[in-house]
């Protein structure tokens, strides 16, 4: 059963926090986040990106994690950020274009993820793994919130949505993209009592977004155990935010891809009809997220592809594999077109494929193939959030880039100190 557990957190003053909150660390490149910095000397990133104010240090080297730690002290020491006196629990709120969304932010101990009560349905990268587990350790903090999801019976939404809607919030940020972002602290006893007792009946919960920041978090649990640095206490936990299975949207995950293997339009799009029936799109909507399917029709697994200025719908052919994760609509690309038609058998380190997420427009696709900075470009259906779940029940591992998860929640806003 699910254990989840209060914390006293670490929060920038109401009227800092639209200063504070960053996008996370791992969407930006270096250069960009010096240019926000730059414009935005308070911004989030200072801490979460320290390598962007170090550009002549290794980005790995010991002093850009320290300048992190330094950083970080800096702001509580000038009051930018403040410690709550006591342990609670937090509502994150976002409500975008897409719809609101509701979370608890709470701590989950390291011990139910090394047992399997958290599920995780991706693979980490350990020079990832390495970067977090350094920062974490450094400044002594869980400085972004790993999302997860939990299967609900509806009580326990509601439950949190309705605190949401009578307490007052403590933050609120209206981001550049027009999301608006509130932090709602839960402070009464039966309120906390309630929740901890409904998710005491939840069985699993699944990682959406943050693998790497989760698996850094354990990573550091185990070496200050293995180094007899201090109490076990709060370095055993880690902070997520926790949404319900009807409260998270997904979307498809676009590939790019920057050559069609030394092949023409004609001859690429001739061996692509192998293993896919193609039809002409027509008039897509540009401000879309996804292209909606023609029909309802075959056995289910499509994508998008736009070439030559044009999209085109590519129903794959035959009966699908019997595998769940075979059967996904990105593992059946890979297959088809990436690997045999282009030779990418490397989906994590090809250099010639490239990822979009999730939720950004069609016209940004089209628009990045027109200028020939790709050849073509494939815009994949959500999967169902069902599949994801039951896939990492299985212990079963996706194929990387699979889901983009709404939403997304911003950095900065809540802060897990360790000790």
């Amino acid at each position: 059963m699910v254990k989840i557990f209060r914390f006293a957190a670490v929060r920038p003053e109401r009227e800092a926090a639209s200063r504070v909150a960053a996008v996370p660390y791992d969407v930006v490149t270096a250069d960009e986040a010096a240019a926000i910095i730059r414009e935005n000397p308070m911004s989030f990133l200072r801490i979460s990106r320290p390598d962007a104010e170090l550009p002549d240090i290794p980005p790995h080297d010991d002093r850009v994690y320290a300048r992190a730690r330094e950083r970080f002290d800096e702001l509580r020491s000038a009051g930018v950020f403040r410690d709550d006196g006591s342990p609670g629990m937090y509502i994150y709120r976002v409500s975008s274009r897409a719809g609101t969304f509701t979370g608890l932010c709470c701590c989950l101990p390291v011990e139910d993820y090394e047992s399997g009560v958290i599920r995780r349905h991706e693979q980490t990268r350990y020079d990832k793994e390495d970067d977090r587990t350094r920062h974490i350790d450094a400044v002594n903090a869980n400085t972004g919130p790993v999302v997860l999801i939990y299967r609900d019976a509806g009580s326990l939404a509601r439950l949190i949505e309705g605190l949401a809607d009578t307490l007052p919030p403590e933050a609120e940020v209206r981001w550049h993209d027009g999301s608006l972002h509130r932090i709602f602290l839960i402070s009464d006893p039966g309120d906390l009592a309630r929740i901890e007792a409904l998710f005491s009946t939840v069985d699993r919960l699944y990682i959406a977004d943050g693998h790497h920041r989760a698996k850094s978090a354990v990573n550091v649990a185990h070496r200050r155990r293995q180094d007899g640095r201090g109490p076990r206490g709060e370095e055993d936990r880690f902070m997520g935010v926790l949404f319900a299975d009807s409260g998270v949207r997904i979307h498809g995950y676009s590939r790019m891809v920057r050559d069609l293997g030394g092949r023409t339009r004609e001859e690429f799009m001739n061996a692509v009809s192998g293993s896919y029936g193609i039809v002409p799109c027509g008039p897509v909507d540009p401000s879309a997220f996804q292209i909606a399917p023609r029909q309802a029709t075959g056995n289910g697994h499509l994508m998008h592809m736009y070439l030559g200025r044009t999209w085109y719908e590519c129903r794959a052919k035959g009966d699908p594999p019997s595998d769940p994760i075979a059967t996904l609509d990105v593992s059946v690309l890979q297959r088809e077109v990436l690997e045999r038609i282009l030779g990418i058998t490397d989906p994590r380190g090809d250099e010639r494929l490239q990822y979009l997420g999730g939720a950004r427009p069609i016209a940004d696709l089209e628009a990045m193939v027109d200028r020939g900075e790709y050849a073509v470009a494939f815009s994949m259906q959500p999967v169902n959030v069902e599949t994801v779940l039951s896939i990492a029940d299985a212990n079963g591992i996706m194929p990387p880039k699979s889901t983009w998860f709404e939403p997304k929640l911003l950095s900065g806003l809540i802060i897990h100190t360790l000790s």
